[in-house]
């Protein structure tokens, strides 16, 4: 399948029903109790790898594999790559840079192995999403506080280190792009550019699905943008999937997701903390808590894709699934015919 008619397919099944997305990879990984030695495997590395979740699509891939199955199982219609810190920056911290590659490429290949197993099983299509989290770096701000105008990484830096993992990505069989937890709006601008040049390398669009995360209570990201200021961002890029995920649970996320489905012409795509952690750090909230919540939002036609983040396990997915059964999905927002600019708040020129 091409990703861009992996796209017209993923378009095509949105417009009859709800999709559903999978859930949390860290939660459902830190219940193996994997040792460093587990984590390391076979691989010579001076760091300690404890951790270091991405490397486990190497030493240990038939956890990743048995966890994407059991998101499958759940009722999940796309999985994504266990890839959120498979770039050279994260890698960095556990001397793994130069397996960055390897790791991008045998993620996407577990996860593809699983769902074209799923879709040949029952013939419902399913789709990969290669996952990219934001990195540990800003664009937008400086780390220093005595040095406002210092950072840390360039535009162009960060741009090669997105593209480099996604070209991995589409090498081993993504349907989709995925650039998630933006917290810093100008990164996910680095990433819409370097999947632009990797789409022209290629003689290919690249679809991209991009999903915002809200830093504090008022809503806004750590770059200072909302949910409205976000879109007119990144509109340009025509994203298959625009929406929110990670921040907190669904009730804290509900007028961001009614605010970003009144404006964005194209599909929603939305997936929730189990709720907020504990004192320990840890997520309580009931698979039917957090499913409810969910079928709220499918009652009043507010999303198109559905799933979980931190918290999330299975069994989160397998209610979300059949809480929004049977829901009619989203109608995206027709297109705006006037210029929407933005700063940190949106700017509506009148025609």
């Amino acid at each position: 399948m091409t990703a861009s008619s992996a796209a017209q397919r993923f378009r095509a099944q949105a417009a009859s029903r709800i999709l559903v997305t999978d859930g949390a990879f860290g939660t459902m990984i830190q219940g193996y109790r994997l040792g460093e030695a587990e984590y390391r495997g076979g691989l010579t590395l001076d760091l300690d790898q404890k951790g270091n979740n991405d490397l486990l699509v190497l030493t240990r891939p038939h956890v990743v594999a048995e966890i994407t199955e059991a998101y499958l199982e759940a009722g999940a219609d796309m999985v994504s790559t266990n890839t959120f810190n498979a770039n050279r920056i994260s890698q960095a911290d556990y001397g793994a840079e130069h397996l960055v590659r390897d790791l991008n490429l045998a993620a996407a290949q577990i996860a593809r192995d699983a769902a074209d197993a799923a879709a040949a099983a029952d013939g419902r299509p399913r789709f990969v999403a290669g996952a990219i989290g934001p990195t540990n770096k800003t664009l937008s701000l400086s780390p220093d506080v005595n040095d406002p105008g210092y950072r840390a990484i360039g535009y162009d830096e960060l741009k090669d280190v997105y593209r480099e993992q996604m070209e991995a990505l589409l090498d081993g069989g993504v349907d989709f792009i995925l650039i998630e937890t933006v917290f810093d709006t100008l990164n996910c601008k680095a990433g819409i550019m370097a999947a632009i040049e990797a789409g022209q390398a290629r003689g290919v669009d690249v679809p991209l699905m991009l999903s915002f995360t809200v830093t504090d209570m008022s809503g806004r990201n750590l770059s200072g943008h909302t949910v409205e200021s976000f879109w007119a961002s990144v509109r340009h890029a025509k994203p298959l999937t625009i929406g929110v995920n990670c921040s907190f649970g669904a009730p804290e996320l509900r007028p961001h997701v009614s605010a970003l489905s009144a404006i964005a012409d194209t599909l929603l795509m939305v997936y929730p903390n189990a709720g907020l952690p504990n004192d320990l750090g840890q997520y309580d909230e009931a698979a039917e808590t957090t499913a409810g919540f969910i079928r709220e939002w499918a009652e009043t036609g507010i999303i198109n894709v559905v799933g979980g983040c931190c918290g999330t396990t299975p069994d989160h997915i397998r209610q979300i699934a059949r809480a929004v059964s049977g829901h009619a999905p989203r109608t995206p927002a027709a297109p705006r015919t006037q210029t929407m600019l933005s700063g940190i708040d949106p700017m509506i020129l009148a025609a």
